[in-house]
């Protein structure tokens, strides 16, 4: 062999030395390269998936929010119109005991009687509607009597009637002090009872509709 022969031989030798260097590292970036872009690829789905399922919470919370609402509108209107529904029994029931003249006579002059306790003034003045004030008229001597001591009583003629459907209205002599005891004054004030005795009698669970959802 001479020294061309062995000089080729020896650059060959480096050739392919350094060939397979290369190869070498040429294996390591593209395997570098592929966990990189695994890696990205691993976090962006992770990321993509906590967005979807952020969005897909956030979608639920709106829905369920938005049957609350609907349900507890729905719930309103059914207390709304169990109230109504009382208070046409109250006024029909208000009707009959109108009716029943011994008592309902007794009943106002009670309610005339109270208000003449409470109102600060010597003299009152009462008011009732048409029908009512010809009863009260016919029995005035009777009332006047049941009077606490220092009280008088006048009743308002009868241009003055009041629309209602029962009771009186009582007020002092110089109309700065008043006592609504007409069947509608009455049912306003007894109103959030009204409502509660619904409640409990009615709907003993309340109105609460957290617990349809969350159980």
């Amino acid at each position: 062999m001479n020294q061309v022969e062995a000089l080729e031989r020896a650059i060959l030798a480096r050739a392919e030395r350094l060939a397979s260097e290369y190869r070498e590292r040429a294996a390591r970036s593209r395997d570098s390269i592929l966990r990189e872009a695994a890696e990205r690829l691993r976090l962006r789905e992770a990321r993509e998936e906590a967005n979807a399922k952020a969005l897909a919470e956030r979608t639920f919370r709106q829905r369920v929010q938005a049957s609350e609402l609907k349900m507890q509108t729905h719930l309103d209107r059914v207390r709304w119109n169990l109230v109504l529904d009382v208070e046409q029994r109250l006024s029909e029931r208000m009707r009959v005991f109108i009716d029943d003249e011994v008592a309902y006579n007794a009943w106002l002059q009670r309610l005339i009687v109270e208000a003449a306790e409470v109102i600060e003034s010597p003299e009152i003045l009462v008011t009732a509607n048409a029908q009512d004030q010809r009863r009260l008229f016919v029995n005035w001597d009777t009332i006047v009597s049941a009077l606490p001591p220092g009280k008088r009583a006048v009743l308002v003629p009868a241009p003055e009637v009041i629309h209602t459907l029962g009771g009186v209205l009582v007020t002092s002599a110089d109309g700065r002090i008043r006592v609504d005891h007409t069947f509608e004054g009455r049912l306003e004030r007894l109103r959030p009872r009204i409502q509660q005795t619904i409640l409990e009698r009615l709907l003993p669970g309340g109105f609460d509709t957290g617990s349809l959802f969350t159980g």
